[in-house]
């Protein structure tokens, strides 16, 4: 049988994210990786106590999942359904009006901004491009909705990454997810998900600071050949002090 939400069910989830420690706690656990307490806590600059009692809310909430493994507690967001909420609503909230204070702050969102991880799949302008590359190269198609073209299944079996396995994921083959820097689509879903190892393995792109990525120097060549662009594409620019709020 199905239930439905209602107004209160409906205001106890949005109270769970109405502050800024739970709040900052779900977008630092959107690099898809587990936090422990204690390296959220310091994330936060609150107490291990306080810390403690804001991911209980968090989990019993349904948000988060914990794993312990000796004296240590791990966080992760729940699933990817819980990112997406998450990446929407930051999507939607203003751009921060403080600027950053110190070339190390700008230069991190400089990062951020370029690329990063949004939970399992790229984001950031690299992402944005990528998306966009796909489109133009027909892996994708919008025609019917967004999806996976025949000859998209051939140039992704080529690249390293069989499209049917991810098929039977519990989760869209591919999404478009709204880039809360860019205020444009880049891909997540399985497939999104799917690239972002794929790269990483390759060596074409590698983790930096949080969730930030880069691309590497073999990288930028081998994936402007994949994507059909111009490697000068897909260079960071050298001064993006913008905000990122990732």
């Amino acid at each position: 049988m199905t239930t439905r939400t209602d107004g209160h069910t409906l205001a106890g989830l949005a109270a769970l994210l109405a502050d800024p420690t739970r709040a900052g706690f779900c977008l630092a656990l959107l690099d898809g990786r587990a936090w422990t307490a204690g390296e959220l806590a310091r994330s936060a600059g609150v107490a291990p106590s306080t810390a403690s009692d804001h991911l209980t809310r968090l989990v019993r909430g349904g948000l988060l999942t914990e794993e312990r493994q000796g004296r240590h507690r791990y966080m992760r967001l729940a699933d990817p359904s819980v990112a997406q909420l998450i990446e929407d609503l930051a999507g939607r909230a203003p751009a921060p009006a403080t600027p950053p204070r110190t070339l190390r702050a700008a230069s991190a969102q400089a990062s951020l901004a370029y690329a990063r991880t949004c939970y399992d799949h790229l984001a950031g302008r690299l992402g944005v491009l990528v998306h966009d590359a796909l489109l133009a190269r027909g892996v994708l198609d919008r025609a019917g909705g967004l999806a996976v073209t025949p000859a998209g299944i051939t140039w992704l079996t080529d690249l390293g990454v069989p499209v049917e396995p991810l098929r039977a994921a519990r989760r869209p083959l591919v999404r478009d997810c709204l880039d809360w820097t860019e205020r444009r689509p880049h891909l997540a879903g399985a497939l999104g998900a799917a690239l972002c190892r794929r790269f990483l393995d390759l060596g074409w792109t590698a983790r930096g600071t949080g969730r930030a990525l880069r691309l590497t120097p073999a990288g930028r060549p081998a994936l402007a050949a994949a994507l059909a662009l111009d490697p000068a594409a897909l260079a960071p620019p050298s001064r993006d002090t913008g905000p990122a709020r990732a």
